[in-house]
């Protein structure tokens, strides 16, 4: 069997107030990131790696949070932000270059719960040694 992990945290879940809304709302950012292939998708959750987003039953609703997914190009970051704004999320920052370091190119979306989620591409980065760890296991 093989699977694969991240290299710091093994998993991140979002407790979400209305699955059905950020359902919608996650599809379509991580369809745009390239990504909407590989979600595991349940009545009241759905996984992609080391991200759940699930049905919060006794009211613990993630708020405050801030994440970044990566985008390979600008171009995928403008189709983060567009998608995102169609499925119900609101507009944090459109895409454009930000000065936190040359090459920093995002666009930030409120999810349905209103968590700051932002996609960027780092334009410093010329490759990844590797898209995602695989584990075998017997």
């Amino acid at each position: 069997m093989r699977y694969t992990v991240g290299r710091l945290i093994d998993h991140l879940d979002i407790r979400v107030s209305d699955y059905p809304a950020s359902r919608r709302f996650y599809r379509a950012v991580l369809d745009a990131l390239g990504f909407a292939e590989a979600l595991g998708d349940g009545d009241d959750f759905m996984d992609l790696d080391e991200l759940y987003i699930s049905a919060a039953e006794d009211g613990s609703v993630t708020r405050g949070l801030h994440l970044c997914f990566q985008a390979p190009d600008r171009a995928t970051v403008a189709a983060f932000h567009a998608e995102g704004l169609a499925a119900g999320g609101r507009d944090n920052g459109g895409p454009g270059l930000r000065d936190y370091h040359d090459g920093y190119y995002a666009a930030f979306l409120l999810d349905p719960d209103g968590n700051n989620i932002e996609a960027k591409c780092d334009e410093r980065v010329t490759g990844r040694s590797a898209p995602h760890v695989e584990i075998e296991t017997e």
